[in-house]
């Protein structure tokens, strides 16, 4: 049996390789995402002060160090059994909310977004960030970078850097919001709203108005019947910051919601033995395999996850979206995984305006932004909306307060079955048995797994950094064929 190996797999945050396996025959008889390297994290903050782990488990990743840093939050109140002030709860969802815009916009237009912008067979010179401002126009180009300033000025005003955040702590905030500030805040986050609608309007050009990608869209290639999750509020409409985890069935039936606390009752860890990420299902229905199905415990967790598994979004304009897209797509639930990019941008859309929701709410410059803890620690678990998928951390501590046990499941480690199922079936699509492969083909594996915006530096992380690229192509009795080499 020989071997297709892309290493490393590109456009995403974090490192990976797909390692593809051939039969005798020339077809592809599996294939698998592999993440060669380790994630301590749970290991080197036993013996912090639980206080430390919204600062300390920010530094897991540079692109979405505000998920931890509110996650841990969370779960620091839950230890201390605090409820923050009301004011303290908007602040840390209007920073939240501006995150997403800034994290939404990288991900469709720097790294998912190349693929359709650009075809998923342009030159790889091409498929990039500057390809795409080159063909979309440079004032498209300086709206893609000002919605990111946008959002991380307003991280810094609320969090203290734009990057890693220094505010949360037991109980609520270190800091309340100036009228200033807030003005400031109010004006970005309209414009952010009306970014968001452009957006949506290039998807709807570029994307949807183009007969070969809407086919791709809907094709069987990139489509699976699963479990889909999402964090929901009390009327089951999309939250990324607090609610209860909703559960939805290939057949989108609603089978259950769980509190943070809940969370082992619904969710159980697989290990493999080919690497470091564990694989979540859903414990009550058991694991099956890589496979999908009502019988299968594999579910997903995405932004297309979390439109499948609510039943609206909480802002009118993206309630609007939410709508057309089920419309446009034949019902809930969704199962084409690249319509996961639509949903993505009515996301996008929903952050925005709950952004300008919470920017012009009477309460958000109240001095209340903390309640001192008077409790006992002990034990917590929060959980928030990543971009990429329904975040977990859950803390034990002594009486002290200094953590004796942590466990993290994070956004990609949610989706590391689905994303394995998705490239495997990428694969046996596109690599048969006496036909080249190109690097366009390959690519189209690559949007396997992009469609999810993985993010490795989350699940498990890599001191030297190094990015080599070299695809070995070898036929039936192991030789090789071809070799294609990239930074080595």
């Amino acid at each position: 049996m020989n071997r297709i190996t892309i290493d490393p797999i590109t456009r995403l945050e974090g490192h990976g390789k797909i390692e593809i396996f051939l039969d005798e025959q020339g077809e592809v008889a599996n294939a698998y995402l592999q993440i060669p390297e380790l994630r301590g994290f749970e290991q080197f903050v036993v013996g912090r002060p639980v206080e430390e782990m919204p600062q300390i488990t920010n530094r897991i990743c540079g692109v979405c160090p505000e998920a931890h840093h509110m996650a841990a939050a969370k779960a620091i109140d839950a230890v201390y059994s605090v409820t923050p002030p009301p004011t303290a709860r908007k602040l840390r969802e209007l920073l939240y909310s501006a995150f997403y815009v800034t994290d939404h916009t990288t991900h469709f237009f720097a790294l998912g977004g190349p693929d359709f912008i650009m075809g998923p067979d342009a030159p790889v010179a091409e498929r990039n960030i500057l390809g795409v401002i080159h063909k979309v126009g440079l004032e498209i180009g300086k709206q893609v970078i000002q919605a990111r300033k946008y959002g991380h000025r307003v991280i810094k005003i609320i969090g203290g850097r734009k990057i890693h955040p220094a505010t949360a702590i037991p109980g609520g905030m270190t800091k309340c919001l100036s009228e200033e500030e807030r003005q400031e805040i109010e004006t970005m986050g309209r414009w952010a709203v009306d970014f968001a609608q452009f957006a949506l309007g290039l998807f709807d050009e570029v994307v949807l108005g183009n007969p070969e990608y809407r086919d791709l869209i809907l094709s069987d290639i990139y489509t699976h019947r699963t479990y889909y999750i999402g964090l929901v509020d009390a009327e089951n409409r999309v939250n990324f910051y607090d609610g209860m985890v909703s559960v939805v069935s290939p057949e989108g039936e609603r089978i259950g919601k769980y509190a943070p606390d809940e969370y082992r009752e619904w969710i159980a860890e697989r290990v493999e033995p080919w690497t470091y990420l564990k694989f979540p299902y859903l414990k009550k229905i058991g694991w099956k395999g890589f496979v999908d199905g009502a019988d299968s415990g594999v579910y997903c967790a995405t932004p297309l996850s979390r439109l499948n598994a609510s039943d609206g979004m909480a802002t009118p304009l993206a309630q609007e979206q939410y709508e057309r897209f089920f419309e446009t797509l034949g019902g809930k639930p969704v199962h084409h995984r690249l319509a996961t990019h639509w949903a993505r941008l009515i996301e996008l859309l929903y952050a925005a305006e709950r952004w300008v929701e919470l920017a012009t709410d009477p309460e958000i410059t109240s001095p209340k932004v903390h309640t001192v803890p008077t409790a006992t620690p002990s034990e917590g678990v929060g959980i928030v909306e990543a971009p990429r998928g329904t975040l977990t951390h859950h803390y034990w501590t002594d009486e002290r307060g200094i953590v004796t046990k942590a466990n993290l499941i994070v956004g990609t480690t949610n989706n590391y079955a689905p994303i394995s199922m998705s490239i495997t079936k990428a694969a046996r699509a596109f690599i048969r048995a006496g036909e080249v492969v190109t690097e366009g083909l390959l690519n189209r594996i690559e949007m396997a797994f992009r469609l999810y915006d993985p993010c490795m530096s989350c699940a498990t992380h890599s001191l030297p950094g190094q990015m080599p690229l070299e695809v070995v192509i070898r036929d039936a009795r192991g030789e090789p064929v071809e070799k294609l080499r990239q930074f080595c």
